[in-house]
């Protein structure tokens, strides 16, 4: 049986932690920042957890 590939494009979206959970970033920094406040614009810095109904496929993209 040949290995599994990793999928890329999940792979630049998501990472796992020593601990073993997986990081992602949050949406909504990216256009039409002008509108939104300092204090809007500062929620999305940072990582959040993934869902727990989406990690075992995103474990599973990542091939591991």
């Amino acid at each position: 049986m040949p290995k599994m590939k990793t999928h890329r494009g999940a792979a630049k979206r998501f990472k796992k932690t020593g601990s073993g959970k997986l990081r992602r970033n949050k949406a909504g920094r990216n256009h039409m920042l002008e509108k939104k406040s300092t204090k809007h614009k500062a929620r999305f810095l940072g990582d959040a957890d993934v869902a727990k109904a989406d990690a075992k496929n995103i474990d599973k993209m990542l091939g591991n």
